[in-house]
């Protein structure tokens, strides 16, 4: 059976499918609703029936059902996704994981945790925390999206720097393969040459292989001290240098390096109530840096640090935060961001990663080729600058339409395509394909990558039940 033949189940075999998880793991009618939207409603969503299993064998029930009788699948975590990698198009139905809501594990000796896929960032955060550890992985929506979900599109966030991508924080994984089969992988080895890496090939896989149902995630001892600072530069050539700086000159202790033009911090105090400006006066761009110690003394070390930027003109002005109250208040400004950008309208969203030392570059290029289609436009650049990745908005002018942009929006976006391309950048560094850059990376990628992605697709989903219409 191919992806082809995949049809809207009949009513008895929906009937079958709710047998499987109980009255509690249905979701129909008004209930069904927050799982068919996304919050930049751009993808509305349809789905033959939502189903929310409570354990790892309810799913591998209800995935061995929909194998055998050509049902397809759409998974989903949080509902937090930015490419529509979550949302069902029809004739699927879409499994939840947010029932699966158990941290198996906590071991502190062995800097581990294990936990159920609907675990919430958040709360898996809040486990470590009790247990004297960290678990670094954070974004702006930590306190909805899964482990599931940040594995699936293997996200990034704000500590990538230090910490690396969810990729780099998983030692294993359990999942159900699109057959049905439990794999359990939750091996919490740091060392492992047995073979091929098979977890490798759920993260960051979107749900097309298989659905992630529970993990052990790597943790670290909590700092002893942190540093948060903000600073106002002139252009984003000097906060490519201030990174470099720091970076040799704290040994590595910088966990957040963040870039955000001017027009950032405005969009955010117009639309985000209670934010203020983080510097007396205006500058063309900001850095928002975060160290982090296990030693004490750290503080000492970062005022030196900023006093060699200053006298290499690097930084026009800086304030380290006094409290966890005034760091919050900086904070709040990046992690709102994405929310008061989508205040301005639809525009053209681009999640892009280069080089860092090709930011600067990068940013002046794309810039002429978007002001080509649309002149009068706003160029929203902020990101983790840190690693190449760079959130790169396009919105309408102050006060137009929300939607002005929507002609013109696929020509922004291939331009902007083309500009990393000559780069040798990505066109997703951590947002995911999803529905929306499917067509773009098969554009994209050589005839090579996208025939060894097909030819695994085919290897562990052969009849195409799993998230179908989603990356290839």
């Amino acid at each position: 059976m191919t992806a082809a033949a995949l049809t809207t189940p009949s009513p008895d075999k929906l009937d079958a499918i709710r047998a499987l998880v109980g009255p509690k793991g249905i979701f129909e009618g008004e209930d069904a609703a927050p799982f068919l939207s996304e919050w930049r409603s751009r993808w509305p969503g349809k789905a033959a029936l939502i189903v929310a299993p409570a354990s790892t064998e309810e799913v591998a029930a209800v995935v061995k059902y929909c194998s055998e009788n050509g049902i397809a699948i759409t998974p989903q975590g949080g509902n937090t996704g930015l490419v529509g990698g979550q949302i069902p198009q029809g004739h699927e139905i879409l499994l939840s994981l947010k029932r699966m809501r158990k941290v198996r594990a906590v071991e502190p000796l062995n800097n581990t945790m294990t936990v159920d896929a609907g675990v919430t960032l958040a709360d898996a955060q809040e486990a470590a925390e009790e247990a004297g550890r960290l678990f670094p992985l954070s974004i702006g929506s930590e306190g909805s999206c899964q482990i599931g979900g940040v594995i699936s599109t293997n996200a990034g966030g704000v500590n990538v720097l230090r910490y690396g991508n969810t990729r780099d924080l998983v030692l294993g994984i359990e999942a159900v393969t699109p057959s049905g089969e439990i794999w359990n992988g939750l091996k919490r080895l740091r060392k492992d040459n047995t073979g091929y890496d098979l977890k490798q090939l759920f993260i960051g896989g979107e749900g097309t292989l298989g659905i992630v149902t529970g993990a052990v995630l790597k943790l670290f001892p909590q700092p002893a001290e942190k540093v948060t600072v903000c600073a106002g530069l002139d252009s984003a050539e000097d906060a490519v240098a201030l990174l470099s700086l720091t970076q040799t000159a704290t040994g590595g202790q910088v966990s957040s390096f963040e870039l955000m033009a001017r027009i950032c911090i405005d969009i955010t105090l117009k639309n985000i109530p209670q934010t203020r400006d983080p510097l007396a006066a205006a500058h063309p761009f900001y850095v928002l840096t975060e160290f982090s110690s296990a030693q004490r003394g750290l503080r000492e070390v970062v005022e030196e640090v900023l006093g060699e930027a200053m006298e290499q003109g690097l930084i026009k002005d800086a304030v380290i935060a006094e409290n966890e109250t005034q760091a919050h208040d900086f904070w709040r400004i990046r992690h709102s961001l994405s929310e008061a950008i989508n205040g301005e309208g639809l525009g053209a969203r681009h999640d892009v990663s280069v080089a860092t030392s090709d930011i600067p570059a990068f940013l002046e290029k794309a810039g002429a080729a978007v002001k080509k289609i649309a002149p009068d436009a706003r160029i929203v650049p902020f990101g983790h600058i840190g690693d190449g990745n760079v959130h790169y908005d396009i919105i309408g002018p102050e006060g137009s339409a929300k939607d002005v942009l929507e002609p013109v929006r696929p020509d922004i976006e291939s331009a902007v395509y083309d500009v990393i391309g000559s780069f040798s950048g990505s066109i997703s560094a951590e947002h995911g394909v999803g529905r929306h850059r499917r067509d773009s990376i098969a554009k994209r990628k050589s005839a090579v990558e996208m025939e060894m992605m097909r030819a695994i697709k085919q290897a562990l989903d052969p009849k195409g039940i799993m998230n179908p219409g989603k990356m290839l």
